[in-house]
């Protein structure tokens, strides 16, 4: 394989390697958001951990800093008053020794031991109780390297040369105030350097003597170490500490309002015999009881409630049935009443007419009624066939034909070249194609109606546009309502009983489809049916638009680009309202 193919072959392997990392890191970040999202327990312990980690952290730093200036302060005074104190002797000792050479030894007696030996002895050397100091002296004396002297394996090197440079400076202008400073020194013979306070002075300006303390701070640095240790593993286990704290508290609230949450659910689904166990008599003892008293009563409504639900589907199903044997009788003589009516007067022709028309009215709504009752009930069920949505278009705008003739309406056809096969009850889809078109009819005031026929992968529409005078905002869903009118003071001009659309959307429900409207005042309305290719597979969009293409042009020239309905049925919410 040529060297350029391995190399994309690694860059693509490489790209795919880290595009599953970033799927993978997305995937438990998003399940980690949702667990956050959902649990207000894991929330109050969170917010516990992260308010007490702040609070712990805050006064830790604050404790630690307060003990640490404490100890270095009085290690530091303790040294400068040690300093002080033998500086005092040694500038003694100098005097003394300056005295000594200034008078002629008498021949014959013992020389004095030297005053500088002696004191520097007396500073190192064994106390009363046998104690030896813990810091070491070094007095040196530049211009007479032998009057120099020091302690332990403190030597002119350990000197920090800024300290040393400063006490020069101050001796050049006669001024004899220590300086101290503080850094590691490794002293000769040990391994490792040790943390230690140098506080310098001089001593006999006019001689040049100059004076270093070396306290070791090594112990006192150990010990703040292990304070902060000791913080450090107190904040770590009281945050813990108050972490189960806020978990075992949370869990003694946040529980009953789970089991509160999941009796709702299961209430809300139905089982109305879903109570919660009431324990002591607290605040939450006390809401358990309002729960039960709140979910007693519901039940007891929502029986009364399907009780007269039932009451009124039996009635109107019962009425239905029953009105069916009069009016066929009824229908019978009207029939002879209407074939005859040439040989009746003019006003008694009319009449006859009148109760045709009427009876033709009554038997169309007592059908409508039954179908009613029948989705009621729950007795609907679906004739499911294999068809062409445009065969069905065409014979519902064949039924429709002399009406909109009467109307002075002419229909304007939108139909694929391909085929619009779909599993759909054919009869109750042409019920909802002729509702639709009786209404735009009706209501588009003797203008074109438009219907589009669409389809893609998963479903499939159909779409019918009046010019009438439109819907107001709002009314897209109430036009679903049984009997619900635009205008209660606007007559039904084809004898409507008011059910059509209300049964349409049950039999597009049925399908498992929507059924939507959109309309403004004046500029019409449409109506979009959507069905599914398949029975029984949940639809993800439509292949038309609800809103008129010419419209959304409109907006779109205008730069109103604003949603101005919602859905009419089902879960159509949140699917391609366009």
């Amino acid at each position: 394989m040529p060297p350029t193919k391995t190399r994309r072959l690694r860059r693509r392997t490489l790209r795919q390697i880290l595009g599953g990392v970033r799927r993978r890191a997305r995937r438990v970040a998003g399940g980690a958001r949702r667990v956050w999202r959902r649990s207000l327990q894991l929330q109050v312990v969170t917010s516990t951990l992260v308010i007490s980690v702040i609070v712990v952290v805050v006064l830790g730093a604050f404790l630690s800093d307060q003990i640490n200036n404490s100890v270095i302060e009085r290690r530091q005074q303790s040294a400068a008053s040690d300093a002080s104190a033998d500086r005092l002797r040694i500038a003694d000792a100098l005097n003394r020794q300056q005295d000594a050479q200034a008078k002629p030894a008498d021949a014959g007696k013992n020389v004095p031991a030297d005053p500088l030996d002696e004191v520097m002895d007396a500073i190192i050397g064994a106390g009363g109780d046998g104690s030896k100091t813990r810091y070491e002296v070094l007095i040196l004396n530049t211009a007479k390297p032998g009057q120099s002297r020091a302690s332990g394996n403190v030597t002119p090197r350990d000197v920090p040369p800024a300290l040393q440079q400063m006490l020069r400076r101050q001796a050049e202008k006669f001024v004899d105030r220590p300086q101290r400073s503080t850094q590691p020194i490794r002293f000769a013979g040990e391994g490792q350097p040790t943390q230690t306070l140098v506080i310098g002075a001089m001593v006999n300006l006019s001689d040049g003597y100059e004076v270093y303390h070396f306290f070791p701070i090594s112990d006192e640095e150990q010990m703040l170490s292990n304070v902060r240790l000791a913080i450090v593993v107190v904040g770590f286990g009281l945050v813990l500490l108050l972490a189960a704290i806020a978990y075992l508290v949370t869990r003694q609230v946040v529980s009953p309002v789970r089991l509160a949450r999941q009796a709702a659910e299961r209430l809300a689904s139905g089982k109305l015999d879903e109570r919660l166990k009431v324990r002591g008599e607290d605040d939450l003892a006390r809401l358990a009881t309002s729960f039960n008293e709140m979910a007693a009563n519901l039940a007891l409504k929502i029986h009364q409630l399907e009780e007269l639900s039932q009451v009124q589907r039996q009635f109107v199903s019962d009425v239905s049935h029953e009105l069916r044997t009069p009016l066929t009788t009824v229908r019978m003589a009207a029939d002879l009443l209407y074939d005859a009516r040439e040989d009746f007067d003019p006003m008694a022709s009319r009449s006859a007419e009148l109760m045709q028309a009427q009876l033709e009215r009554f038997e169309s709504m007592l059908a409508d009624l039954l179908e009613i009752s029948r989705y009621d009930a729950g007795a609907a069920d679906l004739d499911v066939d294999s068809v062409d949505v445009r065969d069905v278009v065409l014979r519902a705008i064949a039924d429709s034909e002399a009406l909109a003739e009467r109307h002075s309406t002419r229909f304007e056809l939108r139909l694929p070249n391909e085929p619009c096969m779909a599993e759909i009850d054919n009869r109750r889809v042409e019920r909802i194609l002729r509702n639709l078109l009786f209404n735009a009819i009706e209501h588009g005031e003797g203008r074109d109606v438009v219907v589009t026929v669409g389809a893609d992968r998963d479903a499939v529409a159909v779409a019918v546009r009046d010019h009438g005078i439109g819907l107001k905002a709002g009314e897209e869903t109430l036009v679903f309502d049984r009997f619900w009118r635009a205008d209660p003071s606007r007559a039904r001009t084809i004898g409507g009983t008011g059910l059509g659309l209300a049964i349409s959307r049950e039999d597009a429900t049925l399908h498992g489809g929507w059924l939507q409207a959109w309309g403004q005042p004046g500029e019409g309305s449409q109506f979009r049916l959507t069905l599914p290719r398949r029975a029984g597979v949940d639809l993800k969009g439509s292949p038309l638009s609800l809103v008129p293409p010419e419209i959304e042009m409109r907006r779109t020239w205008r730069g109103q680009m604003t949603p101005v309905l919602l859905p009419a049925v089902g879960d159509g919410g949140g699917h391609d309202l366009d």
